[in-house]
């Protein structure tokens, strides 16, 4: 056999399949292959990124009410007592129009807090904690953790998608590629790690 002569491999199933002649002689090093291969990834679907938001938000919600009412007592910004009723609806969304200065305040350092949550932990471990717990994580469109400037349009990208009464995250569930509103703005998607 000679050393241009195409070797034959044999496969079980099919019988024998004729490879490709070598074109490089061989006492001569093959050629090197593709230092990036493109990896295969799962993308992730509406309802694991939903438990991984509900598990983050279960995360945030504490915490934020605990600063804010650390920042209260404080400051001495309260809620009016006498007439607060937890379930009454109406009567919150009258303190929100009317721009009270405490429910204002809580909002103000509710987004602060939860965006200073994504943001870190974007940057820093590449998924938050709920998503640890559902086993998922985010690339960018390479396939690469996303840089910190992608992470800043992700968590600005979560405020647009809020800011469209929640429509920017229900994207998800009709797009093709499983990327919502802010994975679009930040050149990002959802994986199963």
């Amino acid at each position: 056999m000679s050393e241009t002569e195409p070797v034959l491999l044999r496969d079980q199933a099919d019988g024998p399949v004729p490879a490709t002649p070598a074109l490089a002689p061989r006492n001569e090093p093959p050629a090197r292959p593709s230092l990036r291969q493109a990896p295969q990834v799962y993308v992730v679907g509406f309802w694991k990124r939903f438990v991984a938001a509900a598990i983050d938000f279960g995360v945030v919600v504490p915490s934020a009410l605990i600063i804010t009412w650390l920042v209260s007592a404080i400051s001495g910004v309260r809620l009016p007592a006498e007439t607060l009723h937890l379930l009454d609806i109406d009567l919150w969304i009258d303190l929100l129009l009317a721009t009270d200065p405490a429910i204002i305040m809580g909002v103000v350092l509710f987004i602060a807090i939860g965006m200073t949550y994504l943001l870190v932990f974007h940057i820093v471990v590449g998924r938050t904690l709920g998503m640890r717990v559902m086993k998922l994580r985010i690339i960018d469109i390479y396939g690469d953790r996303p840089s910190p400037a992608r992470c800043v349009g992700r968590c600005a990208g979560y405020l647009a998608s809020a800011a469209t009464l929640f429509l920017g995250f229900l994207w998800m569930g009709f797009d093709s590629e499983k990327r919502a509103l802010h994975d679009w703005i930040a050149g990002t998607y959802v994986i199963r790690a």
